[in-house]
């Protein structure tokens, strides 16, 4: 049963893509005599599957080390392209978390967005967000791992975008994706440069290559800042802080998920990262700095917020730039 559980893992997030193609014919209009709400009753049953699973997959390796699942998805001649999961009990452990919240924040959501039509399209995209989320906390790859965060920026300009009609939201969802893209771009030109050196994507080979690498000062340091871009604006961190504010514009269920988790995922990717950062000490001392000027800036700004909402996507960027900060010892 356990062997079944770990060769299966990669259902985990596949529950949620599934719950948000299930939502299509209400979220597109296709269905509209029944009323949304079975839209929202597929994709909840898709993420207590998903907490069920993950649940039980946490049991089976509690006390294991850490395994890795490779799926071969395209082979065409020498040309050979896999993804990599690492089912380990802090990557399964983080899956539990986000399957619970994500499925309090739709139950949630059946009160809150009681009256709206467009209630298949906020679970459909639910579904979409959960599904990366579970399948950044599995990867053990760069590559898949950036996939994922490209869905996720996505997926926040369509859910702070929820409401389109209103001019304020559609800035503010503008803003949001604007202000991820340029930390994706850096992040996506480090993914090429260290696949070029490293010849892997994986994380587990980044890491032993990692310990041998020897890199001019400046290509490493270029490559650490590369690296930094793709977390520092998932993370809400200066200079690319304030797209989070702004995200509270959005409806509060996915604000919720949003503030505890969604922005986490950025800096799981740049914990698996660290062996790669460690390299540069230039890169390693912008990371601290980037942490500690958050952190305070984030914090002094939440004190003269009068809005409960966007005080707390300030305390969220102050506490995730401790994250940031203490990375700094984690690599020493």
């Amino acid at each position: 049963m356990s062997q079944f559980l770990i060769q299966t893992s990669w259902w985990v997030p596949g529950y949620g893509l599934i719950g948000a193609l299930l939502t299509l014919p209400w979220s597109t209009g296709l269905v509209r005599r029944t009323g949304p709400r079975p839209a929202a009753y597929f994709n909840l049953l898709m993420t207590v599957l998903a907490l069920v699973h993950s649940g039980a997959l946490l049991q089976a390796i509690w006390n294991q080390p850490p395994q890795r699942l490779q799926i071969s998805w395209l082979q065409v001649l020498d040309l050979d392209l896999s993804i990599t999961l690492e089912i380990s009990v802090i990557g399964v452990g983080a899956a539990v978390v986000i399957t619970a919240l994500s499925l309090l924040a739709q139950f949630f959501a059946l009160g809150y967005l009681e009256k709206d039509w467009a209630l298949g399209r906020f679970y459909a995209l639910m579904g979409f967000f959960e599904a990366a989320m579970s399948g950044i906390v599995l990867s053990d790859s760069l590559f898949l791992s950036y996939a994922l965060l490209e869905m996720l920026t996505l997926s926040t300009y369509l859910l702070v975008g929820f409401w389109y009609a209103q001019p304020l939201v559609v800035t503010a969802a503008r803003d949001a994706f604007l202000t991820k893209r340029v930390g994706d771009m850096l992040l996506l030109m480090g993914v090429i440069v260290v696949f070029t050196f490293a010849g892997s994507l994986n994380f587990s080979d980044l890491a032993t290559w990692a310990e041998s690498a020897n890199l001019a000062p400046l290509t490493a340091a270029l490559l650490g800042l590369a690296l930094i871009a793709g977390p520092t604006g998932k993370c809400a961190q200066f200079p690319l802080n304030l797209w989070l504010d702004e995200a509270m514009e959005g409806p509060n269920p996915a604000s919720i998920l949003r503030n505890s988790v969604v922005v986490a995922c950025g800096a799981f990717v740049l914990i698996k990262l660290q062996p790669v950062l460690a390299i540069s000490p230039i890169a390693l001392n912008a990371l601290m700095a980037l942490g500690a000027v958050t952190a305070v800036g984030a914090s002094l700004v939440a004190i003269a917020q009068i809005d409960i909402k966007r005080a707390l996507s300030h305390t969220t960027s102050a506490y995730l730039g401790l994250v940031f900060f203490s990375g700094r010892n984690a690599a020493d």
